[in-house]
C-alpha cells in the first residue's frame, strides 16, 4: 500500500498523493549554453523524463532559465545553493526551487525567498545529501541515517515557520542501507511527498543496480513519489533505468518492454543481439507493449503467449505470435525488421 503524502504541483506534474510515480533527470550541461542546455532536454523528453533539474551555479545561469523554460514542455527546476539572490531571479522561469533553506542565507534571505516561491506557486524541494550534512549533525551522529532525518526536519521548520508547505524531500546517500532507512524514518514522520534517489550512484551499470536496489526497496513498501537515478553517465541512461525500476515493479507502464532470455546452447537466433537492437529502435515509442524474444521452445511459446508480440527460435525457421497466437513462420534475417513492424502497427 502506496504511503499517503499530500500533494504538489510542479508545473504541470502532480507529486504525492495518488499521482503517478514520476521520472526525473538533471542536465550535464553547462546551463549559460541555453541552447545546448535545451538540445539535451528534448532529447531526455522523447525517452520519457517528466521533471527536468538543471543546476543554477551564477546569476548567468539564472537568466538563461528564461530561453530554456520558454523551448522546453516538461516542468523546469532550478537547483540552487548559497545565494538567495540566484533563487530570486530563477524563480521568475521556473516550476520548482531547489534549495536547502539552511544554506541559503540569513533568516531575512530565505524569507525573501519563500515569499517569491509562494507569490509564484513553486514549490521547493529540500534536498539532503549524506556526504554534506551540517557539521553539528555531523559530529553528532557522524554518517548517519538519523544526521540526514534531524537536517531534512530542521529545514522544514524553517519553511513551515515562515507558513510554507509547498515542500517535496528528498535524503540521499551514496550507499543503499543508510538511504532506505533515512527514507523510513522521514516517512513515519511526516506527509511531505519524497524524491528518491542514491545519490552519487556510480557509473551506468554499479549505479543502475544500486539505485534499482535502493528504490525498488523503499518503492515496493509505498514509499516515494518522484525518482531520479543518478549516474555518471548520459543523463538519458537515467530515464531509461528509471523508466525500467517503475515498470519492474508495475508502478508504471509506458513503451515496449521486452521478456527475453539469457540464451543456452538451446537457443536457435541470436537473443542478445535481437533483443538490443529492438529496444533502441523502440525506446521513444510511448504505448505500452510486450515483447518476447525466446531463443527455443522449452519457455518460448508459454512468454510469447503472453505478450502483444512475440518470436520463438526454431530449427530452420522461427516463429511469430502475436496476441498469444503464431502468426508465421520467420528467417533470421527477418526478424527484426518484422518484429519492429508488428510493434509499429500498435502506436
Amino acid at each position: 500500500m502506496r504511503r499517503r503524502s499530500r500533494t504538489v504541483k510542479v508545473g504541470n506534474v502532480k507529486v504525492g498523493g495518488t499521482s503517478p510515480i514520476s521520472v526525473q533527470s538533471m542536465t550535464t550541461t553547462d546551463t549559460r549554453d541555453a541552447k545546448a542546455t535545451i538540445a539535451q532536454i528534448h532529447g531526455l523528453e522523447e525517452l520519457g523524463c517528466e521533471i527536468i533539474r538543471v543546476s543554477a551555479p551564477d546569476m548567468a545561469s539564472a537568466k538563461a532559465l528564461k530561453e530554456i523554460k520558454q523551448n522546453i514542455s516538461i516542468p523546469l527546476v532550478a537547483d540552487i545553493h548559497y545565494d538567495y539572490r540566484i533563487a530570486l531571479e530563477a524563480a521568475k522561469y521556473v516550476d520548482k526551487l531547489r534549495i536547502n533553506p539552511g544554506n541559503i542565507g540569513t533568516a531575512d534571505k530565505v524569507k525573501a525567498v519563500v515569499e517569491e516561491a509562494k507569490q509564484r506557486a513553486l514549490p521547493i524541494r529540500i534536498g539532503v545529501n549524506l556526504g554534506s550534512l551540517e557539521r553539528p549533525l555531523f559530529m553528532k551522529y557522524g554518517y548517519a541515517a538519523e544526521a540526514m532525518v534531524e537536517s531534512a526536519m530542521s529545514h522544514i521548520k524553517i519553511l513551515e515557520e515562515l507558513d510554507f508547505y509547498d515542500t517535496i524531500v528528498s535524503l540521499k546517500a551514496s550507499d543503499v542501507p543508510r538511504m532506505v532507512k533515512a527514507y523510513e524514518m522521514f516517512a513515519e514522520k511526516t506527509d511531505y511527498p519524497l524524491h528518491l534517489g542514491v545519490t552519487e550512484a556510480g557509473g551506468k551499470f554499479s549505479g543502475s543496480i544500486k539505485s534499482s536496489m535502493g528504490m525498488g526497496i523503499l518503492l515496493s513498501k509505498g514509499i516515494g513519489d518522484t525518482i531520479r537515478v543518478s549516474l555518471a553517465d548520459d543523463p538519458r541512461e537515467e530515464v531509461r533505468a528509471g523508466w525500467q525500476i517503475l515498470k519492474s515493479l508495475g508502478l508504471r507502464k509506458r513503451g515496449v518492454d521486452i521478456t527475453s532470455c539469457p540464451t543456452c546452447a538451446r537457443t536457435h537466433m541470436d537473443v542478445i543481439k535481437l533483443s538490443e537492437q529492438i529496444e533502441r529502435a523502440t525506446e521513444k515509442m510511448t504505448k505500452p507493449m510486450h515483447v518476447a524474444i525466446m531463443g527455443c521452445s522449452v519457455n518460448g511459446p508459454g512468454e510469447s503467449g503472453k505478450a502483444d508480440i512475440g518470436v520463438v527460435g526454431a530449427p530452420g525457421k522461427h516463429l511469430l505470435y502475436r496476441n498469444g497466437k503464431f502468426v508465421k513462420p520467420l528467417k533470421d534475417e527477418e526478424i527484426f525488421d518484422t518484429v519492429v513492424e508488428e510493434i509499429r502497427k500498435e502506436q
